[in-house]
């Protein structure tokens, strides 16, 4: 959580103003892409809920548990922040080792040429190198049958793959997502526990090639659920948490600084609990990212930016011409 980039967002006041913005049912209006909709998952997703009258929030959490209660102490590959795997150090050899595992899980069934070039395009790794392979395999173990998590090649020609029980917090954030997301509100738990295996950018700052692919993926993802928790966090009623709309809007953020569409989420917060210099923090802010972008606030923005300040010399906060809101 970026609590150091946004302490404003996160210590803002939580007094609510009634101020109700959107629908609390239904899709959320601003939302610019639907995952529902999409079909290049980088992963197999879990199957949608009926939603009937049994797919409320508990028998989505239910399911999801019970569909991984097979294999709980299996071990994990982590993307979403820094890449992280279980039992491998995260010093010497140790981040390349865990990128190694990722790519297996991600792309599987690659012989070593390829698992060469993809570990390192400039100066590929050599054959001898991916006896690192072996010390992955020692840091996964064996899951409880005695087969290891990595495993052994009977030959040469055999390609490299992981353990179909080896998890990935990218599987977990889907299965809970695409689960909760035709629930409306009912979904919001399962929205806001995907939201906390976020830990930053997917695969870290600096994704090797093959993993850009799958980090804008997982980045729109992200952005959709933050701004569906935040679209039904905000507006007045049952589900009325400014808290943990800012605290969605701040993961997002988090993992894609210049996500306009999140700040207008956060300037939504703030209006709706009637916190004037929250609101105020969240135009600065986006001012200053599209200032070091050299680009200009998208018109949405822009008007809904007059449109909470209601045209008042608050607007003088815009300090640089290029963003001002006439």
């Amino acid at each position: 959580m970026s609590a150091e980039v946004f302490p404003a967002l996160l210590a803002a006041s939580t007094d609510p103003a009634g101020l109700r913005l959107l629908p609390t049912a239904g899709v959320p209006a601003e939302a610019e892409d639907d995952p529902r909709t999409r079909t290049t998952d980088p992963v197999p997703a879990a199957p949608e809920t009926d939603g009937g009258e049994n797919s409320g929030e508990e028998s989505t959490a239910q399911e999801v548990e019970e569909s991984e209660a097979h294999d709980l102490h299996a071990p994990e590959i982590r993307i979403l922040g820094p890449v992280e795997v279980t039992g491998v150090d995260s010093t010497g050899h140790g981040p390349r080792i865990a990128q190694l595992a990722a790519l297996l899980y991600f792309r599987p069934g690659r012989g070593a040429d390829i698992l060469c070039s993809d570990m390192d395009p400039v100066s590929p790794w050599s054959a001898s190198t991916l006896t690192r392979l072996q010390g992955l395999r020692r840091s996964l173990g064996s899951d409880p049958a005695g087969n290891p998590y990595v495993p052994r090649r009977r030959s040469g020609d055999d390609p490299y793959r992981l353990s179909p029980g080896v998890r990935c917090d990218w599987t977990r954030f889907l299965q809970l997502a695409e689960r909760a997301l035709p629930l409306g509100p009912a979904g919001l738990p399962d929205l806001e526990r995907a939201l906390a295996l976020v830990r930053g950018r997917p695969f870290g700052g600096r994704p090797l090639p093959w993993a850009e692919p799958y980090q804008q993926e997982m980045i729109t993802r992200i952005i959709d659920v933050t701004h569906t928790v935040a679209t039904y966090r905000t507006p007045a009623g049952p589900h009325h948490d400014p808290s943990a709309a800012r605290q969605a809007v701040a993961t997002g953020l988090d993992v894609d600084d210049p996500a306009e569409l999140l700040y207008r989420d956060w300037m939504r917060i703030e209006a709706a609990a009637g916190n004037r210099q929250g609101l105020h923090t969240a135009v600065t802010r986006v001012q200053q990212v599209n200032r070091a972008l050299d680009c200009s606030l998208e018109l949405a923005t822009e008007q809904l930016i007059n449109d909470l300040l209601n045209g008042s010399s608050a607007a003088v906060r815009i300090q640089d011409p290029q963003f001002r809101c006439q």
